[in-house]
């Protein structure tokens, strides 16, 4: 799922590249094809105006008058050597009504877009005429249409890639849910026989080392059934002291580690109340312990850091191990991400899940270096 989802985001990338780069050249063809047409258009209208100008009283000026008068979508601008504005036309005439600068503005503006056009009024006094011209808002439309259609274009991908997401955590959600559950079951048949077995086994006094021992196994396979049967399901929060959870973890796996791995915990506070589901915080603490374990290869500390603060609580699990590279504290997280021989690559996917979507909290690495350590940071809020 995780590919077809990387092989649809390339697919689209490339649709919209495509669309773009086609947009922005016909869009860029297209603008210097009436660009060439409205200076023809002004080039036509200067012609007619001279013509106006000079042409006797009984000469023939229909065509002039059209010429002159049909221009409505290209704005111009006329003035004479000084640069003293003389005429204006297609402008806003209300802008031009409410603002004295609106014309020197757009003046100015039309001087940076094309050379203007040069007309002799009066050829004994040598007077000439300087019109100007702007685009038209048609071809303002052509030129930033690319734009637009690249801001319709990115939100229709952003949309799709959404869904997908979307459809790819819901089927992710479901994958987890069903094998939580059916290991869940599954454990739950060899359990009920190995009670059963303990029973008979209690009938003899003689076996009673034997009994204790095995019972601590079977109460211990008991809450890792728990704890998945929960997957799935929203668990029900409780008020607990998180530095005895804590305690009481740490204990549990300083018993199960190398002799030359040191736990220490560090904290201000006596008791620390705080709004968990206990076998699943217990399992999320357990999976970064054990990480920290293998990352250290038999030697090392482990070092919990927590502080109080005013809305929420932070977990610091630190230890000397090999470290992270930067480039992979979001990939940890990820399902089938593992660095080691065996597994699955679940334990951290499954921790982050427990602390974000049934905690309200954030699990996540905040600091690693090669061969010095790594931290991993639960937030907790009260």
């Amino acid at each position: 799922m995780f590919k077809q989802y990387i092989g649809w985001k390339f697919v689209l990338a490339s649709i919209a590249v495509l669309i773009i780069v086609t947009t922005i050249w016909f869009a860029s063809s297209l603008s210097r094809k009436i660009q060439d047409e409205e200076r023809k258009k002004v080039a036509t209208w200067v012609e007619a105006n001279r013509e106006l100008l000079k042409s006797d009283s009984d000469a023939n000026l229909n065509l002039a008058v059209e010429i002159v008068t049909t221009n409505t979508t290209i704005p111009l601008i006329l003035t004479d050597e000084q640069g003293t504005i003389r005429d204006s036309r297609n402008l806003d005439s209300i802008r031009i009504a409410q603002n004295p600068q609106y014309l020197k503005e757009q003046l100015i503006a039309f001087k940076k877009q094309h050379p203007p056009f040069i007309m002799e009024v009066d050829a004994r006094h040598k007077l000439y005429n300087y019109i100007y011209y702007g685009d038209s808002l048609i071809l303002k439309q052509v030129r930033y249409y690319p734009y637009v259609q690249l801001l319709v274009v990115t939100l229709f991908i952003a949309l799709v890639l959404f869904a997908l997401s979307s459809t790819n955590r819901a089927t992710q959600n479901q994958v987890w849910v069903g094998l939580a559950k059916e290991t869940a079951h599954q454990l739950g048949t060899p359990l009920s026989s190995m009670e059963a077995w303990l029973e008979i086994l209690r009938e003899n006094e003689a076996n009673q080392m034997m009994v204790t021992e095995l019972a601590k196994d079977v109460d211990r396979l008991k809450l890792i059934t728990d704890r998945f049967s929960k997957i799935g399901s929203v668990p029900k929060l409780e008020e607990r002291d998180v530095l005895e959870q804590l305690e009481n973890m740490v204990a549990y796996i300083r018993k199960r580690a190398p002799q030359k791995v040191f736990f220490s915990i560090h904290t201000t506070e006596k008791e620390l109340p705080v709004m968990i589901s206990p076998p699943l915080f217990d399992w999320v603490v357990e999976n970064l312990l054990k990480n920290a374990l293998d990352a250290m290869e038999g030697s090392g500390k482990i070092d919990i850091y927590i502080e109080n603060h005013p809305t929420f609580v932070t977990i610091d699990i630190s230890d000397t191990g090999k470290g992270i590279p930067k480039m992979n504290f979001e990939k940890v997280f990820k399902p089938g991400f593992s660095t080691k021989k065996r597994g699955w690559g679940l334990g951290l996917s499954l921790a982050k899940r427990i602390i974000e979507e049934y905690h309200k909290g954030r699990l996540f690495v905040k600091s690693s270096e090669i061969n010095k350590g790594t931290t991993f940071r639960i937030l907790l809020r009260k």
